[in-house]
């Protein structure tokens, strides 16, 4: 590979419905089982199921009033970083802390939050709304809270391209580290999808699946039965450091991220072209961008929603990408629900995870593929196979495509 230069990857944080850790997530979903249930904040909505992170208590990670004035998405961001930085054996206040970033990949605002003070306010109790009602929500604060918990001073923002949001930071990050700007960025993404706004206005939309009586059989990736996905949430941060700069310090390096693409369909508010195109020129930039060729791709962790469009166009992409024939594919949604501005995050920790373990994890519910010609989709439980280089891809809202290729160390 001769492309534009690599950041390596020193630390992982990870938290999802199949738990909080790498090992804890690897080994649930192996089993190739959904995790989606009926969730309780959900109760009286058309489509009432989603996928939790389980047994989370901010309390006991951050504290009662670090935990009491920040939002759910925020928790999970924080969280996710302090893990990503022990992970690494990194203290970004014994670095240079003015060259250590955070760029964080949001897809919306807390919606939670918002709902609860705008009924106030529809009500005439202007004076009851919160003063934390801004800064607890607004898409920033995940980035400003981490920065002030870990003392990171250096380039600091969110970005968001919708469901593309976690995917887009990481490839922004490795550009921040490329243009010697950083020797350090904490970067991925953080969502959380699970409130009543969201799942009402997605449900109203039709991209939800509605089996709500069998929810683990609901979200179905590439399956001819597929009627949508289902909500999830969670958060993913990255440790990428310069590769010099994680040499000095000898860390040890979990993979390296050597190309990033990005692209818009320029075509539909929230229906992606329906031949694919901006996915496939998102791959194929990331592709050049590595300076490598679709067949040395090992492993292609796909955007997988479980919409009609959305997977029909997808799977146009990599069969013209990779001339008929992808690698194995996985979609993890399938499994986890769709974390929205977290998802490309997650799926990019979970590629660094397969590439480590040689891996594939399975894609749940598929039966029968309906993409003209079959994908290599991995289903019922992993599958060695043995790779250099895997691909990571993300759409969103807007007709946002985003590429990454990870490779070993």
């Amino acid at each position: 590979m001769t492309g534009r230069g690599d950041a390596v990857v020193t630390g992982l944080g990870l938290l999802t419905a199949a738990g909080h850790d790498p090992d804890s997530i690897w080994k649930t979903m192996s089993a190739g089982q959904s995790l989606a249930r009926k969730d309780p904040d959900l109760a009286g909505l058309p489509v009432d199921i989603a996928c939790a992170v389980p047994d989370l208590d901010p309390v006991a990670e951050l504290g009662i009033r670090l935990a009491g004035r920040l939002d759910r998405f925020a928790h999970l961001a924080l969280i996710a970083a302090r893990r990503a930085l022990h992970d690494a054996r990194l203290d970004p206040r014994a670095a240079n802390s003015s060259r250590v970033g955070v760029v964080l990949g949001v897809g919306a605002n807390s919606l939670q939050t918002y709902v609860k003070e705008f009924t106030r306010l529809g009500e005439g109790r202007a004076t009851s709304v919160s003063p934390l009602g801004l800064p607890r929500s607004v898409p920033n604060m995940v980035a400003g809270e981490i920065a002030i918990a870990t003392g990171a001073r250096g380039p600091n923002f969110t970005v968001s391209s919708a469901c593309a949001s976690g995917t887009t930071a990481i490839g922004v990050a490795r550009d921040l580290l490329l243009a010697g700007a950083c020797d350090i960025v904490l970067t991925g993404g953080s969502e959380s999808a699970r409130s009543r706004m969201s799942a009402a206005s997605f449900a109203q939309m039709r991209a939800l699946s509605t089996r709500t009586t069998h929810p683990d059989g609901a979200c179905r990736p590439f399956d001819a039965d597929r009627d949508g996905f289902v909500l999830g949430e969670g958060a993913a941060v990255l440790v990428l450091e310069h590769p010099d700069h994680a040499r000095a310090r000898g860390a040890t390096v979990r993979a390296r991220l050597v190309g990033y693409g990005a692209s818009a369909d320029a075509h539909h508010p929230t229906s992606p072209h329906p031949e694919g195109t901006g996915s496939e020129q998102a791959i194929r930039q990331a592709l050049a961008d590595a300076g490598c060729t679709p067949g040395d791709v090992g492993h292609v962790n796909a955007h997988g929603t479980a919409t009609r469009a959305g997977d029909a166009a997808e799977a146009l992409a990599l069969l013209r990408v990779f001339d008929s024939a992808p690698p194995p594919v996985t979609a993890n949604k399938s499994i986890l629900g769709h974390a929205l501005g977290a998802a490309g995050a997650i799926e990019a920790a979970l590629t660094v995870l397969a590439l480590e373990r040689q891996e594939v994890l399975p894609t749940a519910n598929l039966t029968r593929q309906d993409t003209g010609r079959e994908m290599d989709i991995v289903t019922t439980r992993p599958r060695t196979a043995p790779m250099e280089l895997a691909l990571s891809t993300s759409c969103g809202f807007g007709g946002q495509n985003a590429a990454l290729l990870l490779a070993t160390p």
